[in-house]
């Protein structure tokens, strides 16, 4: 368990709340086909200009998955293609229009939102997560789920609006650590928390793992959460695969409980490493941490 050695990538939505209100307006009117196919034209331009992110995925695609140097750069705009898609869906679903969520595992969210105690949803940067919240919906639990805080007002107005009557309450990650409190409590009343356990910001402490055949670092705080609460903990990740089609993707942690807290937590993160590897090898235009992930690079 160590200090994280990589830097924080922005969570923000790019635009400004003319540019994204217009795009909602937009959707309204205009088929989602013909704005990707406008997206694949301007993608180009996009990677020119965000170098760093560029890059860091040039890397994955030549060292982690072995492509050669050209066809990882058409890799790259592959991803950066998947990516505005995924982007452009979250506000064609503000807009009105819907997809197809087909659930892989629903069973294992099912048997712990039928079960009294609490329990975590850990979800990553990759498909489209927002779209699990339209999903896997409880009406036995409140559904807690962690989002950014700098995230545009716009964007956290559109999703509160469809979020509505889902019983699902947004808690802004804040400086002063004050949603600590409101998981807590959520998980001590049986309710559901969702959170994000693929990047370490800050000062926050970290745990090593084997990703990809190499040691990256996660963040320790949604696993030791888990250990420390007693709850059970599931991988959700919603990847597209199609143009107006998801499946979501529900697999349950698991760490021996006769480990000492400390190596359960790692055994946990571990687990969550290797189902996230196993779902983003099947789909790596989807991973969408656009910075130098692992260690030594």
């Amino acid at each position: 368990m160590q200090e994280p050695a990589h830097s924080e990538w922005s969570g923000r939505t790019d635009g400004t709340p003319f540019m994204q209100k217009a795009l909602i307006m937009l959707f309204k009117v205009v088929p989602l086909e013909v704005i990707y196919g406008v997206m694949a034209l301007v993608v180009p331009f996009y990677m020119l200009f965000n170098h760093k992110g560029y890059m860091a995925m040039y890397h994955f695609f030549r060292r982690r998955l072995g492509k050669g140097a050209l066809a990882a750069v058409w890799h790259v705009y592959l991803n950066h293609f998947a990516f505005g898609q995924v982007v452009l869906d979250r506000f064609a679903t503000y807009a009105g229009k819907r997809f197809q969520i087909v659930i892989d595992g629903n069973e294992n969210f099912l048997r712990l939102n039928e079960g009294e105690g609490g329990f975590m949803m850990l979800s990553s940067h990759v498909g489209n997560y927002e779209q699990a919240g339209y999903a896997l919906v409880s009406n036995r639990k409140k559904f807690y789920a962690l989002v950014y805080a700098g995230e545009s007002a716009t964007v956290m107005k559109e999703r509160g609006k469809q979020f509505v009557g889902s019983n699902i309450h947004m808690i802004p990650v804040k400086a002063d650590m004050s949603h600590l409190f409101i998981i807590n409590k959520a998980l001590d009343e049986g309710n559901i928390v969702s959170m994000p356990a693929d990047r370490c910001f800050g000062s926050g402490k970290s745990v090593e793992c084997m990703f990809f055949g190499a040691k990256a670092q996660f963040p320790l705080g949604p696993f030791a959460t888990a250990v420390q609460k007693e709850v059970p903990a599931l991988a959700v990740v919603v990847m597209k695969e199609g143009r107006r089609r998801y499946t979501a993707y529900v697999r349950p942690l698991t760490a021996d409980n006769a480990l000492p807290r400390r190596e359960r937590m790692a055994a946990l993160a571990q687990s969550f490493a290797s189902t996230l590897e196993e779902i983003v090898r099947r789909h790596p235009h989807q991973w969408y941490n656009y910075y130098e992930f692992w260690d030594g690079e």
